[in-house]
């Protein structure tokens, strides 16, 4: 993907000489989702990923005269060409990997640019929500309406009330959480209760020879249910503190790496980002997908994505709502680090 962008500076010769005060300068930056980093490139690099493609493998020898040699070299290097040279065959993997699963370019490009690594990111955001309010009215101005109307007050049917239930009772009580306490153990069978619930395979179907589903207590797209539960123990009573994988058919943990109270904590802070208060809670889940499942059936469709973070809120709610009935708190965030998460359990 390529995106123009603007590179602004002070033009000093421009403020003297009754011009301009500031040099405003664009270029391209090219992004690909099996590269780290944006890659600038100029009309001659443009011009010969054009000529290139992005699928038949071209000989060297066979390309045009006006694909510089220099040019080729300069993109093998930086990974927007893919080459079968041993030399480059870092970015070839990382691009067989992504092509292999079958994403749709734009939200590979957009899960893959979205992670975060070592940030320390619940410190500002804290900061800016007990301060900043009044500064973000004056600078951006009042929010949308907190409430959207499309006729008079006089048009609407308004409905019954709600007959009550003890769902009720449970959707009051359910709240985010940001007061964990430090001392607190989660005992083992309200722990096992709520990740059988929320988790685990009610069945396991056999809808077509040698292609399995599960049923589960959420919707999920195609009935693939690609989410995978990788937990961060650090105080349930009778587990050891580490890092696990649920095992959704036998209702077990899968153990990955073993870690002593103070390693748990330091990796809890770092999955976070740092937001302490929900650090201290004695359970993380990570939901992580299994993307290639999903692709399987829906290949490069541009509602895949879309149906797994979908899938995503209706576990975080069970998730929720689970937790509540046990008398727990519960919390989900958006503001992780993805990328130590994923090399922690080697995902």
């Amino acid at each position: 993907m390529f995106e123009p962008r603007e590179h602004v500076e002070l033009d000093v010769a421009g403020l003297f000489g009754g011009g301009d005060a500031v040099r405003v300068s664009s270029h391209w930056m090219a992004m690909a989702a099996h590269l780290d980093d944006d890659i600038a490139v100029d009309a001659q690099a443009l011009a010969a990923l054009a000529a290139i493609g992005p699928e038949p493998w071209q000989t060297r020898a066979g390309l045009t005269p006006e694909v510089d040699s220099i040019v080729i070299d300069r993109l093998l290097e930086s990974g927007l060409l893919i080459s079968d040279d041993e030399r480059h065959a870092h970015h070839r993997e990382r691009d067989e990997v992504v092509r292999a699963s079958h994403w749709r370019p734009l939200a590979a490009l957009d899960h893959a640019r979205s992670r975060w690594s070592d940030e320390r990111h619940g410190a500002g955001t804290r900061h800016a929500r007990e301060r900043g309010m009044a500064d973000i009215l004056q600078t951006h101005g009042s929010p949308p309406p907190h409430v959207v109307e499309r006729v008079p007050a006089a048009d609407r049917i308004v409905l019954p009330p709600k007959v009550s239930s003890a769902l009720d009772t449970l959707f009051e009580r359910r709240v985010t959480c940001r007061n964990f306490d430090r001392g607190a153990h989660l005992s083992l069978p309200v722990f096992a209760s709520i990740m059988h619930r929320v988790f685990g395979a009610h069945a396991v179907v056999e809808v077509m020879p040698g292609a399995f589903g599960l049923k589960k207590a959420n919707p999920s797209g195609g009935a693939l249910h690609p989410l995978e539960a990788y937990l961060l123990v650090r105080r349930v009573d009778g587990i050891a503190p580490g890092l696990y994988h649920y095992h959704p058919v036998d209702n077990a943990l899968e153990p990955i790496a073993a870690l002593d109270e103070v390693a748990a904590g330091t990796a809890a802070n770092l999955f976070v980002a740092g937001q302490h208060y929900f650090a201290d809670a004695p359970v993380h889940v990570v939901l992580a997908a299994r993307f290639g499942r999903t692709h399987w059936k829906y290949r490069n469709h541009a509602k895949a994505y879309r149906a797994i973070t979908i899938e995503v809120g209706h576990v975080a709610q069970n998730l929720y709502l689970a937790a509540t009935e046990a008398g727990l708190g519960a919390y989900v965030t958006a503001a992780i680090n993805e990328i130590d998460i994923e090399q922690a359990f080697a995902l």
